[in-house]
Parts: structure tokens; C-alpha cells; sequence
């Protein structure tokens, strides 16, 4: 059965070079601008999006645990005297961070505490 006159010779070559830079260039195209990713990279961004789900969550928390807190207005006036940058840290030391069944704080959850009280009147 003889070949095809595109899989003969010359043709053949040209085929198989256009085929390879056809799948390059569907690669490229797909990492970078098709959503494709690798498997750590999946990992790492769904890593993120659930810290970030969990500071959304307990954060909220920290400010009701701030506004019932026993001297509330004191501490109020006081957070809003610290720097912005030192207020995440001011919330942490005031144990408001802390999140319900830990003893350790969370800087990522004092820190979005912080802008919600500093977005308080």
C-alpha cells in the first residue's frame, strides 16, 4: 500500500515540524493565557483561597469578640491612636484574635479585624 504524497519524503518533514510547533504554541497559549496550570500551582492557589476563606470567616468574630469585650470603649480609643500598621499587632496582644478552641492568634485574622474596627464609627 503505497503512502500518501503528504507523508512521502519533504511533506513528511514539514508535517511532523508543524505538528511540534503546533503543540508549543497550544502551550504556551494555554499556561499563559488559557487558565491551564500545573498541579502545585493548583494546590498553591487553593492553599490561598482557603486561608483567605478562613480569615473572612473569623474575622467578624474577632471584632464581636472586640466590641463585647469588658472595656470596649477604652480599647476602642486605643486602637484608633496606634498606627495603622501596629494596629493588627495591638489586636493580637489583646488576645481578640485568638480563634475559638486555640491559644495561639492569627496575624492574618488580627490584621483584617483591624480594618473592620478602624471601618467602624
Amino acid at each position: 500500500m503505497p503512502l500518501s504524497s503528504i507523508l512521502q519524503d519533504h511533506s513528511f518533514k514539514r508535517l511532523v515540524q508543524g505538528a511540534a510547533v503546533g503543540a508549543v504554541v497550544t502551550m504556551i497559549i494555554g499556561f499563559n493565557w488559557g487558565g491551564w496550570s500545573i498541579e502545585s500551582t493548583a494546590a498553591k492557589r487553593a492553599d490561598e483561597a482557603s486561608k483567605s476563606a478562613v480569615v473572612a470567616v473569623l474575622a467578624p468574630i474577632c471584632v464581636d469578640k472586640f466590641q463585647h469585650s469588658s472595656d470596649a470603649a477604652n480599647n476602642f480609643v486605643e486602637l484608633k491612636k496606634v498606627s495603622a500598621y501596629m494596629q493588627g499587632s495591638f489586636v493580637e496582644k489583646g488576645g481578640w484574635a485568638t480563634t475559638p478552641g486555640s491559644d495561639k492568634t492569627n496575624s492574618a485574622v488580627a490584621q483584617a479585624c483591624a480594618t473592620m474596627l478602624g471601618n467602624l464609627k
